[in-house]
């Protein structure tokens, strides 16, 4: 929906009125005061003295004044500096004025941002159940906190042990079979599989047996598997470069040397 036209200013009062309405519903910066009051007339002259009038009789704040009282909100409401140089960026104050703001409250509230992250992860979770590591870092990192504070944080947390990644949850949720059989149909062997598995942090404590009885059903054969491999690929088994090729191909697919010799063997008969 289009905004309806400001009523224009006809007098300079009527520039002093805006302003000091909008400064009565919250704290604005100087150029979000005058760019509201740009609105209201195009009359340069009277946009800077009021401007100056209000600088003067300390009803707006400088950059840096404004940036210190923010900052002293920020801290009480456990807002991390980065969060508070991203707001005040956003409004336009500039990051010197901004970094002088941050370290003068510092300075004078003693504030340590890593017991405030620590603070605020505390009131935030009393447990990390249906919640990750991720989702932690990302809320704490939306908070202006940064990852050494944000692992400080962690460290003081009680049920720290419990906090696991989007990976290990999801993992729990994996059945061991049906992902042995997902990667036997695409043509990996054994070891490549275990280490796809591990690395997406599978419980692979029952890696052999269920293994066994996968191979027992026949739902594995991996000297099968090694050979339709084998046969995609053109290497001229009677060349010794090319076999050596076949040789390393099918290693990195993940087979044994007994799968490749034998693939390798059956191969040369045909």
């Amino acid at each position: 929906m289009q905004r309806p036209p400001l009523r224009q200013a006809k007098t300079i009062d009527n520039v002093f009125n805006s302003a000091y309405w909008h400064l009565s519903q919250q704290d604005f910066t100087i150029n979000e005061i005058r760019s509201k009051l740009e609105r209201k007339t195009e009359n340069q002259e009277w946009i800077d003295t009021v401007l100056a009038r209000l600088i003067e009789s300390g009803y707006l704040k400088s950059d840096f004044e404004f940036a210190v009282r923010y900052c002293e909100l920020a801290f009480s409401h456990e807002l991390g500096t980065g969060a508070i140089r991203r707001k005040l960026q956003q409004r336009g104050v500039s990051i010197t004025e901004i970094d002088s703001a941050i370290e003068r409250v510092m300075d004078e509230q003693n504030v340590d941002t890593f017991e405030m992250a620590t603070s605020r992860l505390l009131g935030k979770y009393d447990n990390f159940h249906g919640t990750n590591k991720e989702k932690v870092f990302a809320q704490m990192t939306s908070k202006g906190f940064s990852r050494v504070e944000i692992e400080h944080a962690l460290s003081q947390h009680p049920q720290c042990d419990t906090l696991r990644s989007k990976l290990a949850v999801k993992a729990d949720k994996v059945d061991l079979s049906s992902e042995i059989i997902k990667l036997y149909n695409k043509g990996k062997g054994q070891t490549l599989i275990e280490q796809e598995l591990k690395q997406r942090l599978i419980d692979l404590s029952d890696f052999e047996e269920t293994l066994y009885q996968l191979t027992l059903t026949g739902d594995v054969d991996f000297y099968h598997s090694c050979k339709e491999e084998l046969a995609k690929k053109r290497y001229d088994l009677s060349d010794y470069k090319e076999k050596s090729k076949a040789y390393a191909y099918l290693s990195r697919k993940g087979f044994s040397s007994d799968e490749i010799k034998e693939a390798m063997r059956l191969d040369d008969e045909a």
